[in-house]
């Protein structure tokens, strides 16, 4: 039976609902045999991962790093970076995602200010403690919100108050995404574009920025996602065979946060040897 590999999920180190030990969990009952971890901005799981790991389970260390792409005379896009084995302790990479965390926390604070301000029944402070010290960010606030019965589903809350064109958003200073990719390499680590065409997230950038990522270092692109159908994935992998990229498949799980179960889309055997190859940073937990 081929190997089932997810590389892109998320704990509650971030926005994620499962701490690091049910999420592997989850994974090895699913049938995985490798999952990445990759948290927004923050590699706080990987100590977690490495002691809960099950019997079975390679978990590969890896971050969802929040990026932009500025296209000429046009606003930035919001972008999103998958890193994987590279070093957490290179200087360069370490400092940006100190100021990213910083940010992120900076903007939910705006935005629940705001909210709070219009009546609404949220409170910073107890929207940090439910997090547990993780990375802070909207799906947190969201959850606030169900609880406090304003909406009834994160979702719900996503479509009527946080969403990127609503009166509670707040822009955060995300790191341009070529100098994201020019990190992450230099730590040792292998980027990859997430969901890159998911337009039911918003804009999306173009087959020349993707040139351009790869130009800069972008070793891969996701093309199995939940948030693309057929006629996007087929688009990505043509395009990752044009520009030498390898290409990746993965759920995006979020726990209850996000419908879609763990192991929804899986990546080839064959690309994730490929990805191992070209990651120097660090190493996946196995054994």
């Amino acid at each position: 039976m081929p190997m089932r590999i997810d590389l892109h999920t998320h704990s509650s180190v971030s926005d994620g609902t499962d701490e690091p030990t049910a999420l592997l969990a989850t994974a090895r009952a699913a049938g995985l045999d490798v999952v990445a971890l990759t948290d927004h901005d923050t590699t706080a799981g990987w100590a977690a991962a490495e002691t809960a790991r099950p019997p079975g389970l390679t978990v590969v260390p890896g971050m969802e790093l929040s990026c932009r792409w500025f296209p000429a005379g046009r606003p930035p896009v919001s972008v999103h970076l998958l890193a994987y084995l590279f070093d957490p302790a290179h200087p360069g990479l370490a400092a940006e995602l100190t100021r990213l965390r910083a940010e992120r926390l900076s903007r939910g604070e705006r935005i629940v200010t705001a909210l709070a301000a219009a009546g609404y029944p949220v409170v910073w402070e107890r929207i940090v403690a439910a997090s547990g010290g993780g990375v802070v960010g909207r799906p947190h606030v969201a959850r606030a919100l169900v609880e406090a019965g304003v909406v009834g589903s994160v979702d719900e809350a996503f479509t009527e108050l946080l969403h990127h064109r609503g009166p509670y958003h707040v822009v955060k200073a995300d790191t341009d995404v070529l100098d994201g990719i020019r990190l992450v390499r230099a730590a040792g680590g292998v980027p990859v574009f997430a969901h890159g065409l998911a337009t039911r997230r918003g804009r999306v950038v173009d087959d020349a920025a993707i040139a351009a990522m790869a130009a800069a270092g972008l070793l891969g692109l996701e093309v199995d996602h939940p948030d693309h159908g057929p006629a996007e994935r087929d688009h990505l992998r043509g395009l990752a065979g044009e520009l030498g990229l390898l290409t990746t498949g993965s759920s995006d799980y979020h726990g209850v946060n996000k419908t879609t179960p763990i192991g929804a889309c899986t990546t080839d055997p064959a690309q994730y040897e490929a990805l191992l190859a070209a990651g120097t940073g660090s190493a996946p937990l196995s054994g």
